[in-house]
């Protein structure tokens, strides 16, 4: 680098040699934000070479704060009248401070780390804006003194607040709030975010793409089992909800209804009103889920034991007015699948929605390497109207549980309260046996709580929207012959990926440094990145760089990167999922008592990272003794897990709770 000034230009000091150094290796090290880049000019250079240099960045972080700026003092003759050189300078050095904090934030560094960097960065702040002479010097008067003595005050506690809170960039670490760290993921990664409405959110591009590959994979299962497609109003008569009484008593206050059909001005004329004139003789529920809709259009399709099975699906939205509400977890609009099946048998209705919640599992377990436990709820925890709900419960990596799928065995009751009745082979009329299962958006939610990290979310190669992200580095300018072949080798590069049925992304965008891309990408987990510059072009290598699984970069030839990239990916998947199974099985307590889960769970909270985890005990069945401890530790009945129950684990033991024969091995814990 050679630098050319004239004699009336500024003079470039060691200090600030040093921070435009430092500025340059933070660009790379800490992969600084696009609004960071706006804030610090760097001089241009060759991105190709410039991958890994973060020794100026620990040298940053590891000098002493009092050192520079007493040596900055040193150099200043008044600490009322600076220089535009100084001036320069400590905003420079501002600059540089406030991205080294970010980025120590960003790795999860403490508070206490952090604390003697956030002091060293007010205390430059002050010495760019000094206390005026007058008030030095007494001149000002007490009160003048005292004012500006507050103003100075009110802007450090500004700034103070700006570096611990900084922009929507920043990501909380599990360890300090579980979740505040979730909706930061979701924020920050571009999944969703809240809406004009109470409780709904708008599911933004990257989130909308993570559920089309979950909808994709499952519809294609869905028809296999022998459902078909279809479609039912978003508007169900209320009549219809107490046709089925049990039913109607589990969703009653979840329900909106449509009382009026128009609108009209106020007599006022400032707005508008429900118009008297156009009240419903049969309000209209929202659908908070459609099996009365359905069955009521089963009695139209069902005639005959020819008729049956009849098996139907609908991707839809359903309302369930929710008082808390979390992305995806929890929300009074979202979106799901729902199958409804009439069956002429009990047993062909089990054994259908035993079929699904095996479907549900081997789902979550492939495509986005979640291992679930299988089990049947306890009838306190069934769905409203049916005899038997079949779930599959994952363990989040906070200790907590989240029901991610079920399965409903209806009996008969929806049958006889929508009149649907079939003739058999022997010429009688026979009531029809249901079923009901479904999925929802929140297994967005489940797929962040499992795998994600502090630096942000990770995502299974298999329902990954894009696998691997390449990142071609430019090379010098007027370079032509560089450029030439750096776009041959990219473009047969991507074409080789495509080839081999991954999906790619190019992110050629010359508005943005090399350094952001790597660190957006990261953040948003996809599996894979690829870099591309004129120096591996040269020598016929590419550099693979894999969100987790392995650490630091891989120089892999071109000829083979694709079928690199295919295994690599698989090892990704796999590894995600051994990782969560390990996990889940480490989080289950097989040999504690009553008061020892109770001491674990009544002080745990979702926000705590590292929770006491699931607890599999001996159980007697008992609504009464459940709702107890419900109301003593928060903890539910997750489910009778089916392999261990099938296994006939409980004979011979005593209930943790009441201490008579056990009757099940129930899964307890606190769940979102």
């Amino acid at each position: 680098m050679s630098l050319k000034y004239s004699s009336r230009s500024l003079r470039i000091t060691w200090l600030g040699l040093v921070t435009i150094m430092a500025t340059f290796a933070l660009t790379r090290a800490f992969r600084l934000l696009p609004a960071a880049r706006k804030a610090i000019m760097l001089p241009s250079t060759d991105c190709a070479g410039a991958r890994s240099s973060s020794s100026a960045a620990s040298a940053i972080r590891s000098s002493s704060p009092t050192s520079l700026i007493t040596r900055f003092m040193s150099q200043t003759s008044s600490p009322i009248s600076l220089t535009d050189e100084q001036k320069a300078e400590l905003e420079l050095k501002i600059k540089v401070k406030g991205e080294v904090i970010r980025s120590m934030k960003e790795q999860g560094v403490s508070k206490d780390e952090l604390s003697p960097h956030v002091s060293e960065l007010l205390s430059l702040k002050a010495l760019l804006n000094p206390p005026s002479a007058s008030s030095k010097k007494g001149g000002g008067g007490h009160e003048e003194v005292q004012e500006k003595q507050k103003q100075r005050q009110q802007q450090q506690q500004q700034s103070k607040k700006e570096v611990e809170d900084p922009e929507s960039d920043y990501i909380t670490p599990r360890s300090e709030n579980y979740s505040k760290w979730y909706n930061d993921i979701i924020r920050v990664c571009g999944l969703a975010e809240t809406s004009p409405v109470r409780g709904c959110m708008v599911i933004k591009p990257w989130g909308m793409s993570i559920w089309d590959r979950i909808r994709t994979d499952l519809d294609a299962r869905i028809q296999e089992h022998g459902a078909e497609n279809a479609y039912f109003p978003l508007l169900i008569p209320k009549s219809f909800l107490t046709k089925e009484a049990e039913h109607v008593d589990g969703f009653a206050k979840e329900c909106a209804v449509v009382t009026h059909h128009r609108l009209t001005v106020s007599g006022d004329g400032k707005g508008l009103i429900a118009d008297p004139d156009a009240e419903l003789e049969d309000p209209l529920i929202i659908r908070p889920t459609s099996e009365t809709m359905i069955w009521s259009m089963f009695k139209k399709w069902i005639v005959s034991h020819r008729d049956l099975p009849l098996k139907v699906n609908q991707w839809a939205n359903v309302m369930r007015w929710e008082m808390r509400t979390r992305p995806f977890l929890r929300t009074s609009e979202f979106l799901w699948q729902e199958g409804h099946t009439a069956h002429a048998t009990a047993e062909g209705a089990i054994a259908d929605s035993k079929d699904m919640l095996h479907q549900y599992a081997d789902m979550c377990e492939k495509l986005l390497a979640i291992p679930v436990i299988k089990g049947a709820k306890s009838p306190s925890e069934r769905f409203a109207g049916a005899l038997e709900t079949f779930t599959i419960e994952a363990l989040m990596q906070n200790g907590w549980a989240l029901q991610s799928g079920t399965s409903h065995f209806l009996g008969q009751s929806f049958g006889k309260a929508f009149d649907v009745t079939f003739q058999d082979a022997d010429g009688q009329q026979q009531d029809v046996w249901g079923t009901s299962w479904g999925v929802s958006t929140r297994l967005i939610g489940a797929l962040i709580m499992t795998h994600s990290d502090d630096a942000g979310l990770a995502l299974p190669p298999r329902v990954a929207p894009v696998q691997v992200v390449v990142v071609p580095i430019p090379p010098r300018k007027n370079d032509e012959d560089g450029k030439v072949a750096l776009d041959n080798a990219l473009n047969k590069l991507v074409a080789d990926l495509k080839g081999a049925g991954l999906r790619v992304k190019v992110d050629d965008r010359d508005y943005v440094r090399s350094g952001a891309k790597y660190f957006e990408w990261e953040r948003k987990g996809v599996p894979l990145r690829i870099e591309l510059g004129p120096r591996d072009v040269k020598d016929g290598v590419c550099v693979f760089k894999y969100r987790v699984g392995s650490e630091g970069k891989e120089s892999v030839s071109l000829k083979d990167a694709s079928a690199k990239a295919t295994k690599g990916l698989d090892d990704v998947q796999e590894f995600l999922l051994e990782s969560a199974k390990e996990r889940l099985a480490a989080g289950i307590n097989t040999m504690a008592t009553y008061d020892q889960m109770k001491d674990a769970l009544e002080k745990d909270e979702a926000s705590e990272y590292d929770g006491p985890g699931l607890y599999l005990v001996p159980w007697k069945c008992d609504a009464a003794n459940e709702e107890k401890i419900k109301e003593e530790c928060k903890a539910t009945i997750r489910c009778y897990p089916t392999d261990v129950n099938e296994a006939g684990m409980a004979e011979g033991k005593k209930c943790f709770y009441s201490g008579e024969d056990a009757t099940h091995m129930a899964l307890f814990g606190r769940a979102f």
